[in-house]
């Protein structure tokens, strides 16, 4: 089991280099092609165009983001060219609002899409609709790289937060190719239900099922020491010195994260570590 076709989105080549290097490093890895969609983003608010904004206004926008797009483009055929993988570059333009679904069309024909953290100084306002429109609309997993990149194709030890929640399992089979590779995958479990059904072995079932295909698999139940579980997570995936995390994504809706915060978006902020996820 593995993955066979790889993408990857550009928007911004300012924060390309991670996720680029880590979509070839893993493209030669498994033997994967890699596909790269490379997007100039018209940022003009929805809307705009029809409060008195003139057809030279419209076209300009337009005229940018596909300069932008040429520039991205080229950008990433240099990278490329300079390896021995497979792999395509396509263009195109999108309006803020429409990146996501533009995304999902190429997405749900990939086993993997590789992407930079969304949120943090000098990233745009693009790159958080791209990873949902991944999630939600293309249905498949992404591997989310922090700016230090991903030091390890065949990450040793993998953490896996673990809920009992369908987003959760969606992960873990997503990521069995990455499970089955490594060292050692530590299941975590925190606070688990005192009356729930698998109260008497948190984790049990799901590390019979990974077992079976091979996965070497340890079980660690914490306490909620911080105040949030994905703090938690982060402190001991350190503590065991883990290569990857692998979670659920928006076990709650995203409006709810974006306005209360949840696991996903402190995880998506603050890992340290290429981040694995699936809704």
């Amino acid at each position: 089991m593995s993955y066979k076709t790889l993408m990857t989105v550009v928007t911004d080549t300012g924060v390309s280099k991670p996720p680029l290097e880590a979509s070839v490093a893993l493209a030669q890895a498994w033997d994967a092609h890699l596909e790269a969609m490379c997007m100039g983003v018209d940022r003009t608010q929805t809307g705009y165009y029809y409060a008195g904004a003139n057809a030279m206004i419209l076209q300009e926008t337009i005229a940018r983001a596909q300069r932008d797009a040429e520039a991205a483009g080229q950008h990433v055929r240099d990278t490329l060219g300079k390896s021995d993988v497979r792999w395509n570059v396509e263009t195109g333009v999108a309006q803020l609002a429409d990146i996501g679904r533009q995304v999902a069309m190429h997405a749900r024909f990939s086993d993997l899409v590789i992407l930079p953290k969304p949120y943090g100084e000098n990233r745009g306002a693009e790159l958080e609709p791209v990873i949902e429109g991944a999630l939600f609309d293309g249905h498949v997993p992404v591997l989310v790289v922090p700016e230090e990149g991903l030091a390890k194709t065949r990450p040793e030890r993998i953490l896996l937060g673990w809920d009992e929640g369908d987003e959760a399992l969606s992960a873990a089979r997503a990521a069995l190719p990455f499970l089955s590779a490594a060292d050692t995958v530590h299941i975590v479990v925190v606070d688990p239900p005192a009356h729930g059904p698998n109260r008497s072995d948190p984790g049990g079932l799901l590390s019979q099922f990974l077992a079976r295909h091979g996965v070497k698999v340890e079980i660690d139940v914490l306490s909620k020491t911080m105040p949030q579980i994905s703090d938690v997570l982060m402190r001991h995936a350190l503590d065991i010195d883990a290569d990857m995390i692998v979670m659920g994504a928006y076990g709650h809706s995203r409006f709810r994260e974006a306005i209360l915060g949840g696991a996903t978006r402190n995880m998506l902020e603050n890992s340290p570590l290429p981040l694995f996820m699936a809704h």
